[in-house]
């Protein structure tokens, strides 16, 4: 193929009624000259075709000045209309006039004139059943009379000459079908055609022979009398002298005309034309990028190539790989004059071995033709014998549901003009020349659709959440679809809600999804099967129940070594086996997550498959992995934290607070998850100290707000075990993150409970931070003087020398008391001290917000330009801290003063930065931060309100 010219999903078919397809979808074309101009330049598809021509062609008589612009006006209109179906433009403009970039056998006429010809030499050749086939293929093309719906001169011109070229093609098949003995079939098949043509000699002549051979020579005398009486009647003529022979040498009954030699003796009932594919599946839907990929691949190369092109469609179990492959290669069986062979060979069939070699070569050969005594019993003798029938053809070959590439590579035929399809849960990445398609789930519009074909369009219509919530049980794997759809069209009765209630029992789920032949557990069950027959397979084999313990949203190789007590590098090796054999799919680096329903296998099996003391164990090693690796990220957030861990930290893990933090935010939904389930748990140290260890990351990130329930149950938790300490610090925390939720009624009883807490727990001075918090929300209502006294008694019981952060966020906390009740001078000067503190006040989050209060209390003073200057540095300290929540507040008073200072662009920067922050932080919902930044001048967000 011209290295210019695209491969594409587009076909265009003028014999007969006019059609452009896409993929499986027709393409409207409006008005006659747009089809006059795309059926000239298909024509002579890939070659220029001169605008002069075009517009003689197309315009004719009517051709006006303006012609050349309205020609220009149909070709951007027909790229308009083709543009979205293609990778690129598919009219090029060419020097002089316009090229289709489409290749000639996506168009019907020259397809046909391909299959024909190739026909014509299969026959010369003496592979009678190969023509057979390739003249079938062509005449198959024909639906009717070419270019029909133009009128045009040219059109009628080319339509005739198209229809001489089927006429001809169809006796040049008709002297093959009477060569190889189809008379009798062929003499029906003729009459029409000699009605239809009575003054070609040819098919006259054609009709004789096969009646004459049918035993009907009475019949075949007719056909010359009638043929005869209309020459004449027509054309003034006799017959041709081979008309008049063959009628003398039917009155003689001439043994010549009957089958004599050996090559007569092959009928076309036995061509080794293989056509095995398995009937497509009626309810297919969506993949219209996937469809179109493969059917690139499938089309004719873009380049030299030296052997076949190999595409591999790998993915889980269930998700549709099959359903695919068979489906495209329907539309595209045609192209492939020397047939189409499937293969399924059972790489991950459930109760069946996957097909050795031997096994499936012999298959192969059989479908070339082959019989059993002829094929090799050694599979490197059957394999050669393979490779030379193949390496002239044009064959399809689709290896289904493969094993791996092991079981693939004796498979592949050997000609440049084979193409190979192959589906497989691994993705056989080690193949040479392969194109990748990696099939995932369908989203949840494509699963409604599905489960609407399969159970029906009325009963999704009646219940649309009962739909949606199927299919997100379902995951979006067709196979599981498949089962609820035939579960549903089983039993009428049922209501798309009953079926749904059975599906969200996670303990049921699999057995739900089981019905006749299909089932999605046994289709996993195959895959962790095979991982134990390999060498390389068992880490991973072994792995996959433990997994199941944890309930993870992702799993990484430092907690599964954890997990399993392995070192690193075998507990990813195993992960990546896992992930080739589609039981776990990557989600980012270094990353790996279960699909729901696979996760249901595996924790099926970790009850089934290990001991409760392996299960216990296991999971404690993972519980204990995060709680440390938690309690070290915390104190380099917040060096002023109290370390309570309650199992011996290891040597320092992370190199700074900048690894802290991302490890905090790749963790996060993970963290969330392994806390609920340690306080689900045996181990009520453990579950504590994780929620403990969860405040001050989730805290600098803006998330301590997603911690209540946490917090909610491990003081319960603490309760039981008479944890006074815990519960106390639980308390603080929880009345905290009240709080930063606005609501202050609630937050009080919590730290009004906790300082009860800390005296039960023997620890009166460690009610500094209870009490500091109720000086937050008493300043935040405006109940100044009720604040400056919680404050007061804060400072206090602090011990400054043990806790000097702790200090210099109580005096912090008192700016704002002090700008509040108009005292400037003593704000700006506490806030000044605090600054001064530098690194003795603690880390950068502690500076940072200093400045931050300085900056209010300038901002309250009048002083904005000072103001300005103290923000700037402000939101510098605390970006690079790491202390988003803080950094939204400073951000927006930052804002704030530049507006009030006219500098209007400045201010919106950091108003937008802020609310950014605070969506990030999901204090703000998206839709929320829209409102607010739609504003001119933006009302104050209420997370800011709810904080200092």
């Amino acid at each position: 193929m011209d290295g210019s010219t695209l491969p594409m999903s587009l076909e265009i078919r003028f014999l007969g009624p006019w059609q452009v397809l896409a993929g499986d979808e027709p393409v409207r074309l409006a008005g006659q000259r747009r089809i006059g101009v795309l059926a000239r330049l298909a024509l002579d598809a890939g070659q220029t075709v001169h605008a002069e021509r075009i517009l003689a062609d197309v315009w004719g008589q009517s051709s006006t000045a303006t012609a050349g612009k309205q020609l220009h006006i149909v070709i951007s209109k027909l790229r308009e209309t083709l543009g979205p179906h293609t990778a690129e433009e598919i009219i090029q403009t060419m020097p002089g006039g316009y090229r289709l970039a489409l290749q000639r056998d996506h168009i019907d006429a020259h397809l046909f004139t391909q299959l024909a010809k190739r026909a014509r030499t299969a026959r010369a050749q003496g592979s009678t059943a190969a023509a057979d086939a390739l003249f079938r293929s062509a005449l198959q093309l024909w639906r009717g009379e070419p270019l029909a719906q133009l009128g045009a001169s040219w059109a009628r011109i080319e339509a005739t000459r198209l229809e001489e070229e089927h006429l001809t093609v169809l006796e040049d098949h008709a002297d093959l079908r009477l060569a190889t003995g189809d008379h009798h079939a062929l003499a029906a098949d003729l009459a029409a055609h000699v009605r239809a043509h009575p003054l070609r000699e040819r098919p006259a002549a054609q009709l004789m022979h096969a009646l004459h051979r049918a035993g009907r020579p009475s019949e075949a005398l007719a056909v010359y009398r009638r043929t005869r009486q209309i020459m004449i009647s027509e054309l003034g003529l006799e017959p041709g002298p081979e008309l008049r022979r063959l009628h003398q040498a039917v009155l003689a009954k001439d043994p010549a005309l009957d089958l004599t030699t050996p090559d007569q003796q092959v009928t076309v009932s036995e061509r080794y034309i293989p056509a095995e594919l398995p009937a497509d599946t009626h309810a297919f839907t969506a993949r219209a990028t996937e469809i179109n990929r493969v059917r690139t691949a499938l089309g004719p190369a873009d380049g030299p190539t030296y052997g076949p092109a190999l595409t591999v469609i790998d993915g889980p179990g269930g998700v549709g790989k099959s359903a695919l492959a068979v489906h495209v290669t329907h539309t595209m069986a045609a192209r492939f004059t020397d047939g189409v062979i499937y293969l399924n060979l059972h790489g991950s069939t459930p109760g069946l071995d996957p097909l050795t070699t031997a096994q499936a070569l012999r298959h192969l050969l059989s479908s070339l033709g082959l019989d059993g005594t002829a094929v090799p019993a050694d599979p490197d003798e059957a394999a050669a014998r393979y490779r030379s029938l193949t390496a002239t053809c044009n064959l399809l070959v689709i290896l289904d549901n493969a094993r791996d590439a092991r079981q693939v590579r004796p498979l592949i035929p050997a000609g440049a003009g084979c193409r190979v399809l192959i589906t497989s849960r691994d993705p056989l990445s080690t193949l040479d020349n392969a194109r990748h398609l990696h099939l995932g789930t369908l989203n949840a519009t494509e699963a409604v659709a599905l489960l609407s074909r399969l159970a029906g369009p009325d009963r999704v219509r009646a219940e649309p959440q009962a739909a949606e919530r199927i299919a997100h049980l379902c995951g979006g794997f067709p196979l599981a679809l498949r089962i609820v759809g035939a579960r549903l069209a089983a039993r009428p009765d049922w209501t798309l809600s009953d079926l749904e209630v059975r599906l969200a029992d996670a303990t049921r789920r699999l057995d739900v999804l089981e019905y006749a032949d299909l089932a999605v557990r046994a289709g996993i069950a195959v895959s962790h099967h095979h991982l134990h027959e390999e060498p390389t397979g068992r880490d991973a084999a072994h792995l996959l129940p433990l997994l199941g313990l944890l309930g993870l949203p992702t799993h990484t190789p430092a907690a599964t070594a954890a997990l399993t007590g392995w070192p690193h590098h075998r507990a990813e090796a195993a992960l990546e086996r896992l992930k080739d054999a589609r039981l776990l799919e990557p989600a980012g680096p270094d990353r790996y997550q279960f699909h729901d329903l696979v996760g249901l296998y595996a924790r099926e099996r970790a009850h089934q498959d290990l001991s409760e003391e392996e299960r216990t164990t296991a999971v404690r090693r993972a519980l204990h992995h995060y709680l440390t690796t938690l309690w070290l990220a915390s104190t380099m957030v917040n060096d002023d934290a109290v370390l309570r861990c309650p199992v011996e930290l290891p040597d320092m893990t992370f190199e700074d607070l900048a690894e802290a933090e991302r490890w905090v935010q790749d963790e996060r939904d993970n963290l969330l998850v392994i806390a609920q389930q340690a306080l689900d748990g045996p181990d009520p140290a453990t579950a504590i100290g994780l929620a403990i260890g969860l405040h001050w990351p989730f805290c600098y990130q803006g998330w301590h707000t997603q911690l209540a329930d946490i917090y909610t149950h491990a003081i319960e938790v603490a309760d039981r075990i008479a944890a006074w300490e815990d519960k106390a610090q639980l308390r603080n925390f929880l009345g905290w993150v009240h709080r930063d939720q606005g609501r202050y009624d609630t937050a009080i009883t919590q730290l009004e409970t906790a300082l009860t807490d800390w005296d039960r727990a023997g620890l009166p001075r460690r009610k500094a931070g209870a009490l500091n918090n109720l000086g937050v929300i008493n300043t935040i209502v405006g109940r100044l003087d009720e604040a400056l006294g919680y404050l007061e008694s804060a400072l206090a019981l602090n011990d400054d020398a043990e806790r000097p952060g702790a200090t210099a966020t109580i005096r912090n906390n008192r700016v704002h008391v002090y700008y509040r009740q108009g005292r400037f001078d003593e704000a700006i000067a506490e806030a000044r001290q605090l600054v001064e503190l530098g690194p003795k006040a603690g880390p950068l989050a502690d500076a940072g917000i200093a400045h931050g209060s300085l900056g209010d209390a300038y901002r309250h003073a009048g002083r904005l330009s000072e103001a300005v200057e103290s923000y700037t540095t402000a939101v510098r300290l605390l970006r690079e801290s790491g202390y988003r929540l803080k950094e939204a507040v400073s951000r927006w008073w930052f804002g704030t003063t530049l507006h009030d200072l006219g500098r209007y662009g400045e201010a919106r920067e950091q108003w937008e930065d802020s609310v950014r922050l605070l969506r990030d932080a999901r204090l703000l919902t998206p839709r929320e931060a829209t409102e607010i930044l739609a504003q001119d001048v933006p009302e104050t967000p209420q997370p800011i309100k709810n904080m200092l």
